[in-house]
């Protein structure tokens, strides 16, 4: 018996020693990240495969399709199964509201506000839901899934190894990147997304990681039996600089209308909650429409996929607006009313349509342009991606990969920078990080800005505070406080309430006699300091308050003294973190 324990706790140790040895080298050697990156590539690719196969097999069951919106006509009893999900979403929905009631972290999210932490199981229960509204037909992108499932997994990897914050927002946007990877079946386009939408900046250390993992996510989907068919569109040769505005002016309406698509999935998420349907009744509705939608064009239906592969290959029809209008309702409906997915793909699908109305119209207009709606379709929908997504380079690269044509790429940059400043300059947020901001969040791009708020006034603050009653009288103030003891006191009154800073130099003056009350000499009575306030928050009480130190107390209300922090001390203590920040982006960490 005691043998058996013997063993079974050295077997134990030598698995926390090769444990305690993985993370040193994982930590300790940049190549160590790369071969990370590359197993988080596998994890990815197989993840995607997993989510895309099961809605392709949902898709069948149920619709007698896999790609369900290429489908021309649908029986009406069929046009039901969106509102079926929406009850098992509503379901759903009130199970994670007992058992699991806190946000899921997203990976833009988990970078910008959490230094990379994410969690495994709240992970895979959003990609599952993404796979159950796609695959039931609800007008969402899958792209959530991936990039969740993806940086999820290498989140906890990063978080078991205790990798350092910089190297942990790196792993998760190798996660995302081999998820995009995977799904579009184009390495470049996920690395770029990866660095500008999950990283936030196209940072040194991360290049060979995150370029790593797409690649890698990418072999491995392929290998899995993932095949993309690419986008085939009229060669068009080298374009004069004329050639370039029509695509200019494209940019900025699919800027427009991205921001059009933003707030009316917030104005039906509103006009759902100010309807008084129950929660989980809502993604029934909201199914119920779709469906409604769908009987009039299928191409609403989950993603689109299968329906910007028939648009882009196919001229300019009459139905071209009808359905572009149809396919905006279906979005705005199934995430307003409580659906979980992305609307990646679901804007290509409509920038397309966009963009193919935008050459009938330009015809119309200036007939002598004559602009091909294929062309104009592949830039659209890479201008309104954008718009919703953010990222002209990620789009940029996923228009060359599907189309391997430089020159439309060029025309998609074009279009791609004047949507994006326009999105920016206007509205400020991409979809993500504009339901982050609907909660309250501030963040507009996932770049790291939680080790700001990590710096608290609580962990800066001195606890050594000189502290006196305010009901005292000079004397024996000056008799507890000689000159040069200390700088300043803090007053209290009988109740232990903050009541202003004393300088011991103003009290010992002789312009005030001895026997006059201590409490007429405080100052910034008003100007107090919360333990929770982060070094932002605490700078800007400082500006206002135009003094060296100020009092921290434990609440507004109750104002009872913790601590004391000077100007000079926090200032300094911001300047060392944003230089080990820069200095982490860099690579000189």
């Amino acid at each position: 018996m005691s043998a058996g324990v013997e063993a079974t706790g050295t077997e134990a140790a030598s698995t926390r020693g090769f444990a305690q040895r993985l993370r040193t080298l994982a930590r300790g050697r940049e190549t160590s990240l790369v071969v990370l990156a590359a197993l988080i590539g596998v994890l990815a690719g197989l993840s995607v495969t997993l989510i895309s196969r099961g809605a392709e097999l949902l898709h069948s069951v149920l619709f007698g399709a896999a790609r369900i919106s290429s489908i021309p006509r649908l029986p009406l009893h069929v046009l039901l199964w969106p509102a079926i999900g929406g009850l098992i979403m509503g379901g759903v929905i009130l199970a994670l509201k007992r058992w699991r009631p806190h946000s899921i972290v997203d990976p833009i999210e988990a970078n910008a506000l959490h230094g990379g932490r994410m969690s495994l199981p709240d992970s895979i229960i959003l990609s599952l839901q993404t796979m159950l509204a796609n695959g039931f037909g609800a007008s969402v992108g899958m792209e959530a899934g991936y990039t969740q499932s993806g940086s999820g997994l290498a989140s906890v990897i990063g978080q078991w190894l205790r990798l350092r914050r910089m190297d942990l927002r790196i792993l998760v946007g190798c996660g995302a990147a081999g998820g995009i990877a995977a799904a579009f079946q184009a390495p470049l386009t996920g690395a770029f997304y990866g660095f500008e939408l999950i990283i936030g900046v196209y940072a040194i250390p991360a290049a060979a990681p995150v370029m790593t993992s797409a690649l890698i996510a990418y072999l491995t989907a392929r290998q899995l039996g993932a095949a993309s068919t690419p986008i085939y569109v009229p060669e068009i040769g080298p374009l004069e600089p004329s050639a370039y505005l029509p695509f200019l002016l494209l940019g900025l309406i699919a800027g427009g209308v991205a921001i059009g698509i933003m707030r009316l999935v917030t104005l039906v998420e509103r006009g759902f909650a100010r309807s008084g349907l129950p929660l989980w009744l809502r993604p029934a509705v909201g199914g119920l429409g779709v469906g409604a939608l769908a009987y009039v064009s299928p191409q609403v239906l989950s993603s689109g996929e299968g329906a910007l592969r028939i648009q882009v290959g196919t001229g300019i029809t009459s139905a071209v607006a009808l359905i572009l209008l149809l396919k905006v309702c279906a979005s705005s409906l199934s995430l307003g009313s409580g659906f979980r997915g992305g609307l990646f793909f679901s804007s290509l699908f409509m920038g397309s349509l966009l963009g193919k109305l935008f050459a009938g119209l330009a015809g119309s207009v200036v007939p002598w342009l004559a602009l091909d709606p294929v062309i104009a379709a592949v830039v659209g929908m890479s201008a309104l991606a954008v718009g919703v997504v953010g990222g002209p380079f990620t789009m940029t690269f996923l228009t060359l990969e599907i189309t391997g044509d430089l020159h439309i790429a060029g025309l998609v940059l074009t279009a791609s920078i004047g949507c994006s400043l326009l999105v920016r300059e206007t509205f400020g947020y991409s979809f993500s990080t504009w339901r982050l901001h609907l909660r309250g969040e501030t963040i507009r791009s996932a770049l790291d800005v939680g080790w700001l708020r990590a710096l608290t006034v609580e962990r800066m603050m001195r606890t050594d505070v000189s502290v006196f009653g305010a009901g005292a009288d000079l004397a024996a103030f000056r008799a507890a406080f000689p000159l040069g003891s200390v700088k300043t006191v803090a007053l209290q009154d009988g109740e232990g309430r903050y009541v202003g800073l004393v300088p011991v130099a103003v009290a010992h003056s002789d312009a005030h006699p001895p026997t006059e009350r201590i409490e007429v000499l405080a100052c910034n009575g008003d100007d107090i300091l919360l333990a929770d306030m982060n070094v932002k928050q605490a700078a800007a009480v400082f500006d206002r308050a135009q003094i060296d130190e100020l009092v921290v107390v434990d609440h507004a209300e109750g104002r009872r003294i913790i601590g004391l922090l000077s100007e000079a001390f926090l200032l300094r203590r911001y300047a060392d973190e944003l230089d080990k920040a820069r200095r982490g982006v860099a690579g000189d960490a």
